[in-house]
């Protein structure tokens, strides 16, 4: 696990821009605390930040092939790297390391752009081609390694994190408008855009080709929905079937992610998915395996009595942590290493747990992937029940009926916020996928219009947050509207979020994170399966509970999906009440120069009131808050201001 940076001038570099990739890259030592490398040539510069994870004393980037005319940086880890790395040797090449990065280098040589179909794992790589002068970017199938990169026309810019591109001389801080539209919409930025103008994200699966004529991406691998009906229900021996091969997929992803020349241990929660990779790792280790839970002094959002007896059955070696009234500290100190807003207050106990677990390891198996791929959240039944009720009601009746559920009261909720009801009446007069994408925004996507002031909205002009998302959920070609949801989640929310969000609290204090049930063999055996495997009555990831009930047994099987269910209402009302106030109110706040800070006092009123629980979206405004603070400056020190539309963009800023 490392941090990747560089720059490629086809111009030429200057004598002082060939060192450039170090210094790009030294902005991620966090990623890489163990050891600094660079490259460079004429045109290309490349550094990199190492995690010492496997061949600790032969495993130096940037890696090359045998005549130097290929050159690597990467970050991750290549699970199948060593059977890669022995045909590489029948096919005559000489191999230098015995780590991954290496074989990348001769693989590329070899196969061209086609070399990233042998492998699997998780990673970020930029390649420099010198023969051909062309930069290649990869990033992997499922988004679990972020690449950020910025082509300005003059040069191109690449690296783990933001921070490394703004490292560089002359990187605008313009802030896209439509970015932070989106960021109030989901709580976080969706790709291929970043909360930067010029700044893009790479796309999971995707592949860009840098050269003097510009930068082409293009999609390398999806998710393999098939155009077959999968809700016809398996016969028992089809289950069973089904079942088994998931298994022996589910051990042999685990077995792979256990090579390290390292200490490895895994996050456990008190659910089915931390549980189901615990166990094949215990199920192939003769010695105790390291386990660590986070949990809250606030009963209700505690997993670690569950873990604790998951752990005891498991036989680990077992250690927890509580994460207490340290919320602003923790907020504003992980604002340095998302780069971007983040409203997922999941972030702090990630964190935490991240750090518990670096204290006696490098590696850390968790759980990550199951519900997107299998149908986890609750809100899938929801939505798989409204849409029934669509397909036998006519659009224009339930337009009439239920679209007084927003016309009431279009900036706002009008039902008490106890009932479910009130959001499946409001969702029954959308079509299907609106609906779904309400279901997973922050206030039912009604943040812009409630929060931004009028002249803000008026310069988004017809910009939809949702537009994206629906164009991935019309274009996925499979039959069933399960299969469609897990799709859109799997492509949006998974790796600009969920993902996200461990790579940066783990990467904040050095620990790696592999995530077996992303293994892309599982995820595209699940992709094929009867969607009674996944989703059946109200439960969710059946074919893993049924994995987990032959080897845990059916109690643990049976617990229900908790995750990281973080107390921001109680936060709001404590210790983060105040610190809200006076960050989000006070005369030198950055966010009003974007958002209404009337509206900001009533959702303050309203929740310190008990009237509404607002903590998420409170949550989501404060970092903004912190990270404008950190990132764009103070009006003191900056320039501020709402640009045009046509500009996407709402603030400029130096560097």
């Amino acid at each position: 696990m490392c941090g990747i940076a560089g720059m490629i001038r086809f111009a030429g570099l200057s004598p002082d821009e060939r060192r450039l990739g170090a210094t790009l890259a030294d902005t991620l030592r966090h990623r890489g605390p163990d050891e600094a490398g660079l490259w460079s040539d004429g045109v290309a510069t490349l550094g990199h930040r190492r995690l010492s994870i496997i061949d600790l004393q032969g495993g130096h980037q940037p890696a090359a092939n045998e005549d130097g005319s290929i050159h690597v940086v990467f970050n991750g880890e290549i699970y199948n790297f060593r059977a890669l790395a022995d045909d590489l040797r029948r096919r005559g090449h000489a191999l230098r390391s015995h780590c991954d990065t290496e074989v990348i280098a001769h693989l590329y040589e070899d196969f061209g752009d086609e070399f990233v179909h042998k492998l699997n794992g998780m990673f970020a790589i930029a390649i420099w081609d010198s023969r051909q002068r062309r930069l290649l970017l990869v990033r992997d199938r499922l988004g679990i390694k972020p690449l950020y990169w910025l082509d300005d026309g003059r040069r191109i810019l690449f690296g783990s994190e933001i921070k490394a591109i703004l490292a560089s001389a002359g990187v605008s801080r313009r802030i896209d408008a439509r970015a932070f539209c989106d960021y109030l919409t989901f709580g976080h930025v969706p790709a291929p855009r970043t909360i930067f103008e010029n700044i893009r994200k790479l796309e999971p699966g995707c592949l860009a080709v840098c050269t003097a004529g510009g930068t082409r991406v293009h999609r390398w691998w999806d998710i393999p929905v098939p155009d077959r009906d999968l809700t016809v229900a398996p016969s028992d021996r089809e289950a069973a079937r089904w079942t088994e091969e998931f298994a022996a997929l589910l051990e042999d992803a685990v077995r792979l992610r256990l090579v390290a020349d390292v200490p490895l241990g895994a996050f456990l929660s008190g659910g089915v998915d931390s549980a189901s990779v615990a166990a094949a790792m215990c199920r192939q280790s003769k010695d105790p395996v390291l386990t660590h839970t986070v949990g809250f002094d606030e009963h209700r959002h505690d997993e670690r009595t569950p873990a604790r007896l998951v752990a005891e059955r498991l036989g680990t070696d077992h250690r927890e942590v509580v994460v207490r009234s340290d919320a602003a500290r923790a907020a504003d100190a992980l604002t340095r290493y998302f780069d971007e807003p983040f409203g997922d207050a999941s972030a702090i106990p990630t964190y935490h747990l991240s750090r518990i677990t670096r204290e006696r390891v490098k590696v850390a198996l968790a759980g990550d992937g199951a519900d997107e791929m299998l149908g986890g959240y609750r809100r899938y039944g929801f939505d798989l029940a409204e849409s029934a009720v669509r397909a036998r009601c006519p659009a224009w009746l339930r337009h009439t009926l239920f679209g007084l559920a927003g016309d009431l009261y279009p900036k706002g909720d009008w039902l008490p916020r106890t009932l479910r009801a009130k959001r499946t009446l409001q969702n029954l007069a959308y079509d299907d996928v609106t609906a779904h994408l309400r279901s997973v925004s922050l206030a039912a996507g009604t943040l812009p219009d409630l929060l931004l002031r009028p002249e803000t909205l008026e310069q988004l002009g017809d910009h939809d947050p949702f537009a994206r998302s629906r164009d991935l959920y019309t274009g996925c070609p499979a039959n069933d509207r399960l299969s469609r949801l897990l799709y859109l989640d799997m492509k949006t929310l998974l790796p600009d979020d969920m993902l996200t969000k461990v790579d940066r609290a783990s990467m904040a204090v050095g620990l790696e994170v592999r995530a077996p049930l992303l293994d892309y063999r599982l995820v595209e055996l699940a992709a094929r399966m009867p969607a009674a495997l996944k989703f059946a009555g109200r439960q969710g990831k059946v074919v893993l509970r049924r994995v987990v009930a032959d080897w845990l047994g059916p109690d643990v099987a049976r617990r229900p999906k908790k995750g990281f269910d973080v107390p921001v209402d109680e936060w709001f009302r404590g210790e983060l009440r105040h610190l809200a106030h006076d960050a989000l109110l006070s005369s030198d706040t950055l966010c009003d120069k974007w958002i209404d800070t009337r509206a900001i006092s009533r959702l303050l009123q309203a929740h310190a009131g008990g009237m509404r629980n607002n903590g998420a979206i409170l949550w989501a405004l404060l970092s903004f808050e912190l990270w404008a603070r950190a990132y764009i400056g103070s009006p003191a020190t900056h320039t501020h201001g709402c640009a045009s539309a046509n500009e996407a963009s709402l603030v400029e800023a130096g560097v």
